[in-house]
């Protein structure tokens, strides 16, 4: 801890040897976050080197949680504004399917299917819903966000972060199926 204490000690006052640790031990951890947002290795290190960059020039830790948190924070912070600057959220949030709020609450079904899956292998799966579904999906179910929050955070109706949840479901439903299919298969 008092290593830690140190590193935010550096990072505060701009020391390069602290920043650049700062990176070694937390970007692949972040990495892995910006991925899960972006879908997209490419962005996902756009992303992660844009959150860095904030970090180092406006280091505005104040200690209200642990470093890993608050940085994963600023990462989901700017994963998200990277999306939006994209400008995909506009079509994937206009259209509001209402069939899709009334799918029934099913996600046994995707934790055991999902649970035969590896962590690497669902991740994937994760990554390959479309845009506006994953990133409700990961706000939701990894980041614990409300519907409500969500909505904030995206600039968007309440009713089209519900949608795109059930939405994610779905498909990821049906990606584990083909995905258990295949394997079963092969």
């Amino acid at each position: 801890m008092e290593n830690e204490e140190k590193l935010i000690v550096g990072c505060r006052a701009g020391e390069d040897a602290a920043r650049e640790m700062l990176y070694r031990r937390y970007s692949k951890q972040l990495m892995a976050v910006c991925y899960r947002y972006t879908g997209n290795a490419d962005d996902a290190l756009d992303v992660l080197h844009d959150g860095f960059i904030k970090i180092f020039t406006h280091f505005s830790f104040k200690g209200d949680s642990t470093l890993a948190t608050w940085l994963t924070k600023v990462m989901i912070t700017e994963a998200v504004d990277f999306l939006r600057r994209k400008r995909r959220f506009e079509a994937l949030f206009e259209e509001e399917d209402e069939e899709l709020t009334a799918i029934p609450d099913d996600d046994n079904a995707i934790v055991q299917a999902g649970g035969r899956l590896t962590e690497q292998e669902l991740l994937q799966l994760v990554a390959e819903l479309p845009e506006g579904c994953r990133t409700v999906f990961n706000l939701f179910v990894i980041d614990g966000k409300s519907h409500r929050e969500i909505a904030d955070m995206l600039h968007i109706k309440e009713h089209s972060s519900t949608s795109q949840y059930h939405r994610a479901r779905k498909i990821l439903k049906e990606k584990i199926k083909a995905y258990e299919s295949n394997e079963a298969k092969g």
